[in-house]
């Protein structure tokens, strides 16, 4: 990297602007104490977050690229904290965020200060932010359009690598990369803002090199880096047999914080649970993690709908104004063990357009007050004729997702069948929690946002009329 010395007066001038720029920030305030504390995974329960002063968090979020403009930053976040969204992640070297844009080995510190003024307002909200280092997938000439090629590395535009392979594989790619972490841990050290530093987006999707070897070393490399933040890796979607062992080996490596697993309704997928309905492909993919990783936390940090095999972006999101799509996705991932939502892609099209930021807020209201930590929750499935009923059995709780099971994004989306509203539906409790006789039930349903005190006879419980899904609360009375 390369770094100029500059004049004490303009450090005094820089020094002024950003004083006056901090002060001039519209402050807003911080959501509990998150603002100072860090993401940790729980002493607790390992399988959950928490904050670094031993509050229980649940990551509730969503994938933020293409990244909002800089002068859209506010309007966003605020959308976000009214929503109580703790969590987003961005891509830093993608458009405005990419410091390192003119010539290898020089960071542009006016686009630091775009990211400076991002962290600062995401850390004023309480909100958490992944930070995923790299996405390009190709180091080719500058006449390839490709999204995902770097061409101000390759030797063509003055940059040292032929290719992709040598970039990962060479000792002087791995400097390069060791330098970047670097030049990030003087210029922004370990903030509270930061969720975990992401290496890659999807490195399995590289075109060369020996990707396994190099996220080994970058682990410790970035953990060196930020001690008081996670750090995690990313794989491409969860959509074929092939990838299984893959999956398998990423979660499992020392230092990878954080079970990471993207899985995308894809009518090309070849597995064929990527072609039903969402919360039934969500679910698989935490239970397949889950079951390769017991003791980590399980995120399903993409998401959404798509074209056959990535083509594009499904239209089914354009049919759905009510958010099906966006409330499963949220969900179902939490009721199968997961320690957050599930986060959705196309933000813009997903939640944005459609105004559908709301469904985040119920999701945190059907939770709200929950410890997962404290629970050591134990995720099964009750039998029923008609739900899908998702379970949390926990110490001093259960909470219930009940899913309607005629209910899918074909039936309402695809055939325009509007969802059934299920009236007299009862839910056996007895078998799931041995303190029934001494507790509250309540049923909270996120598509009226209503709560309502139930009633039940030995453990069957009375559910009021709902449509599509709702959620059932039943907490130890305390002493």
């Amino acid at each position: 990297m390369r770094f100029q010395r500059q004049h004490p007066s303009r450090l005094a001038l820089t020094f002024l602007m950003l004083l006056i720029g901090w002060v001039l920030l519209p402050i807003v305030p911080a959501q509990g104490q998150s603002a100072t504390t860090y993401v940790q995974v729980s002493p607790r329960d390992p399988r959950y977050f928490e904050l670094s002063d031993g509050s229980p968090y649940i990551a509730i979020g969503v994938n933020l690229v293409p990244a909002p403009e800089p002068h859209e930053f506010e309007e966003v976040l605020d959308k976000m904290a009214e929503n109580r969204i703790n969590y987003c992640r961005i891509w830093l070297a993608h458009k405005y965020w990419n410091f390192e844009h003119e010539r290898v080995g020089e960071m542009d510190e006016q686009r630091a200060r775009i990211v400076d003024r991002f962290l600062r307002m995401a850390r004023q909200r309480g909100i958490k932010v992944k930070v995923c280092l790299e996405y390009f997938r190709i180091i080719e000439p500058a006449t390839d359009t490709y999204w995902a090629n770097r061409p101000l590395y390759h030797v063509s535009e003055g940059g040292p690598y032929q290719n992709m392979a040598e970039y990962i594989d060479s000792e002087q790619g791995r400097e390069h990369f060791v330098r970047k972490l670097q030049w990030l841990r003087n210029r922004f050290g370990n903030d509270p803002a930061v969720f975990a530093w992401e290496l890659w987006n999807e490195i399995n999707a590289i075109g060369g090199g020996d990707w396994m070897p190099w996220t080994r070393a970058m682990h410790e490399h970035t953990q060196d880096a930020f001690p008081r933040n996670l750090v995690v890796q990313s794989l491409g979607s969860f959509d074929h047999d092939g990838i299984r062992d893959v999956y398998r080996t990423m979660v499992n490596l020392p230092g990878n914080d954080v079970a990471q697993v993207h899985r995308y309704l894809d009518l090309g997928a070849a597995l064929e649970v990527c072609h039903g309905p969402v919360d039934v492909l969500a679910v698989d993919a935490v239970r397949e993690l889950r079951a390769m990783t017991p003791d980590k936390p399980v995120i399903l940090t993409e998401t959404g709908a798509v074209k056959p095999r990535h083509s594009g972006r499904s239209e089914l999101h354009d049919k759905d104004p009510e958010g099906t799509l966006l409330h499963d996705m949220l969900f179902a991932p939490f009721f199968a063990g997961a320690a957050g939502t599930g986060h959705v892609w196309h933000w813009r099209h997903a939640v944005q357009g459609p105004d559908l930021w709301y469904h985040y807020d119920r999701f945190a209201e059907a939770v709200k007050g929950i410890d997962p930590p404290a629970e050591r929750f134990k995720p099964s499935m009750i039998a029923h004729p008609h739900l899908r009923a998702y379970a949390l059995a926990g110490e001093f709780a259960l909470i219930v997702w009940c899913r309607d099971a005629q209910n899918t994004w074909q039936t309402e989306l695809e055939q325009g069948r509007a969802p059934e509203k299920l009236s007299g539906v009862t839910l056996d409790l007895s078998q799931h929690i041995d303190f029934i006789h001494d507790a509250t039930i309540r049923v909270y349903d996120p598509w009226q946002d209503t709560w309502f005190e139930a009633e039940h006879d030995d453990g069957i419980v009375r559910l009021p009329a709902f449509k599509r899904s709702i959620v059932v609360r039943c907490e130890r009375l305390h002493d």
